[in-house]
């Protein structure tokens, strides 16, 4: 299901649209290397991901005025891929940091552990993906170095063993 929908995600963010201008972000980052706050569901591989952030959104001022996020991300060695939207907000200058929350839909397994220990899955199909980068811009392009992590915080069910991916992103402003 997740497969089927990045290519429409990719289309509606390739359309060009004034009302949308914001940046456009490519990533790489790996799954399942670094596992700060997962277990090891046997996700392994790079995740490559093609998003869209909105111009800082002035309503939400009095929360720091975020910008609103939607991305997909592809798994290369066909483990988990997801599609996510949510919001961030870059805080500082050229140097920055980046916060973030969202939710995301994967097509990760979420059936239980294998009972001989050798797997355990993520437990629900919908999952929060808080993430935090920092991040250099110079004019419309910026690098960033980014921490993502996929988990519903035992709201869903009593599995919560989350998803962790750490990798670069670059993204360019549009006009």
């Amino acid at each position: 299901m997740v497969r089927a929908l990045l290519p429409v995600a990719a289309l509606a963010l390739a359309l060009p649209a004034p009302a949308r201008a914001g940046e456009l972000f490519g990533a790489l980052l790996t799954q399942g290397t670094l596992r700060p706050l997962s277990a090891d569901i046997g996700a392994r591989g790079a995740a490559l991901q093609l998003g869209w952030r909105s111009k800082r959104i002035a309503a939400l001022a009095p929360v720091g005025a975020p910008q609103a996020h939607a991305f997909g991300s592809l798994n290369t060695k066909g483990g988990t891929d997801f599609i996510t939207g949510g919001l961030s907000w870059r805080l500082g200058g050229r140097v920055y940091f980046r916060p973030g929350i969202g939710l995301a839909v994967h097509n990760g397994r979420i059936p239980g552990y294998a009972e001989d220990g050798s797997r355990a899955d993520l437990g629900s199909r919908l999952l929060f993906e808080p993430e935090l980068a920092v991040g250099v811009g110079t004019g419309p392009v910026a690098v960033e170095l980014a921490w993502a992590h996929l988990s519903h915080a035992t709201i869903f069910s009593d599995q919560n063993d989350g998803l962790d991916m750490i990798g670069l992103r670059v993204s360019l402003r549009l006009p």
